[in-house]
């Protein structure tokens, strides 16, 4: 896909999500005007050139055990929903489906094909320190399969229980994205087969 191309399916994706609330909406007035600027979007360089660019998370979802999974990030130093950055001309949504492979071992299994929210946020961690705008999207798993991970990437994986996750060692923006997501699967799916959510 060229890139004009997928800078165009970027910006309709960043268009179609509904903001949870004010943060949110900003975040996303930001990210179109990033967009629209014509300023690179897509990491060039590692560590963090530009100093700004896509990434896409995902997170594993269990909705009959009402558990995410999480990783301990290494860089980071925080529990994170996996993901990676954004290959220039590449779509978000294919790199889900390429960091799910290479992190987790898993094919991706979308429960909703489009990233359900959006962020911005400055990297903390020994990592170059830079903003990561990120399109967060939700993959349907279960805890019962088996499961191998990146070790270089991170220290361990687990699964945590909707009301057990680490948010004081998390992405800033998690809890607020727990709330969204589940806010989304009641509205798509049957809410009394999934009470314990």
């Amino acid at each position: 896909m060229k890139t004009l191309d997928i800078r165009d399916r970027i910006l309709d994706s960043v268009l179609a999500i509904r903001p949870l609330d004010d943060t949110e909406r900003q975040h996303i007035d930001f990210v179109l005007n990033w967009i629209q600027s014509g300023v690179e979007i897509f990491r060039t360089e590692k560590p963090a050139t530009p100093p700004m660019h896509l990434v896409s998370y995902f997170l594993l979802f269990s909705p009959e055990q009402s558990k995410v999974l999480l990783v301990d990030h290494k860089k980071a130093e925080l529990w994170l929903p996996p993901g990676g950055h954004v290959e220039p001309g590449e779509d978000p949504k294919d790199t889900v489906i390429r960091e799910a492979k290479e992190e987790l071992g898993i094919e991706a299994e979308f429960l909703f094909d489009e990233p359900l929210f959006v962020t911005v946020t400055k990297t903390v961690g020994n990592v170059a320190q830079h903003k990561d705008v990120s399109l967060w999207y939700v993959l349907k798993s279960n805890p019962d399969e088996p499961m191998t991970y990146d070790k270089e990437e991170f220290n361990q994986i687990r699964w945590f229980e909707i009301n057990q996750i680490p948010f004081e060692r998390s992405d800033p923006h998690l809890r607020r994205f727990i709330e969204k997501m589940i806010c989304q699967f009641r509205s798509y799916k049957n809410w009394k087969d999934y009470e314990s959510i």
